[in-house]
């Protein structure tokens, strides 16, 4: 078993062989290093520029930043190895088509702006992710054993996907703090969300959303509700009770908008332009949040009096 790679592997060109000519010379395009005890991969990974599969079920600890530099790299199979995170520069290896990273030690994992169609099982294996970034691929779904076993995730970023549900196990990760899927084709929240019970940040920004469960009310650290440009109706009364700073609503199908939100008084931000509101000014709509804010409070004020008397 080998412990290093051979330099001459990294150098496949410079070892023709006796009576080769150089330019008769094909350039390596499969390594395969499984089921030895290698413990890293040089920077020199970057002279194999043909490279379209790397296997390697090692002893790795790190993989090299190299590997974003491997344009044609197709396959990536680093399963059975000790690494703890995987190089932001994976995301330059913009072939990339598979990649298997299951059973290590792995925290975080980005996946940006690839071809990623679906997450392989085996990831579920990977229960001690704190981070999970796929933007920019073509997801279709998350499978429900995923988030069931990825109850450490504390961030998740698959915006600009091509998802169209949110799974019901999701309610499972009660440590996530950032949840982003903004850029997607999502049609409905699962009222399991409000077991996101840690969420400080939720992007839903750009899907297909037509109402939200009351259960996003439960969600009791939110400071940042972003929902703009879907399809919402109505924005539910439960929500009011949040604690939010920002809440973006822009660009939805609102008609009206309930008072209740003047009581939000941590509110900095309120967004609402790009709505067929018919109850409130445009000037008031377009002006600053604390002045809108004022505007609802009264409305409810007067209400109120209208119940009394």
């Amino acid at each position: 078993m080998y412990r290093d790679v051979p330099d001459e592997v990294y150098r496949s060109l410079d070892a023709v062989g006796e009576g080769e000519k150089w330019w008769e010379a094909v350039e390596l395009q499969k390594l395969i290093l499984a089921h030895n005890n290698i413990e890293s991969l040089k920077e020199d990974l970057r002279n194999l520029p043909q490279l379209t599969v790397l296997n390697s079920n090692n002893k790795l600890i790190k993989l090299p930043a190299a590997i974003g530099e491997l344009p044609l790299l197709k396959s990536l199979d680093v399963s059975f190895n000790l690494l703890q995170k995987v190089p932001e520069e994976i995301g330059s290896a913009t072939s990339l088509v598979k990649f298997d990273c299951s059973s290590n030690q792995l925290k975080e994992l980005p996946g940006v702006n690839n071809l990623i169609t679906s997450l392989p099982e085996d990831l579920a294996k990977c229960s001690k992710l704190t981070k999970v970034d796929f933007e920019g691929n073509k997801l279709n779904s998350f499978s429900g054993n995923l988030m069931a076993s990825w109850t450490m995730l504390t961030e998740l970023n698959a915006s600009k996907n091509f998802l169209t549900v949110v799974p019901d196990n999701f309610g499972s990760l009660s440590r996530l703090i950032r949840l982003d899927l903004h850029q997607n084709r999502i049609s409905s929240i699962p009222p399991s969300i409000r077991g996101c019970c840690s969420l400080l940040e939720f992007y839903m920004g750009n899907n297909s959303l037509s109402t939200l469960p009351a259960e996003i009310g439960e969600l009791c650290c939110l400071a940042t509700l972003d929902l703009h440009s879907n399809q919402l109706k109505e924005f539910p009364m439960e929500a009011c009770k949040l604690r939010l700073s920002v809440l973006d609503l822009s660009n939805n199908s609102l008609s009206g908008l309930p008072s209740e939100i003047g009581k939000m008084t941590t509110l900095r931000k309120l967004l609402l332009i790009g709505n067929p509101l018919r109850t409130i000014r445009s000037s008031l709509v377009s002006g600053p949040t604390p002045v809108l804010l004022k505007y609802l409070r009264s409305r409810l004020s007067e209400a109120e009096g209208e119940l009394v008397s």
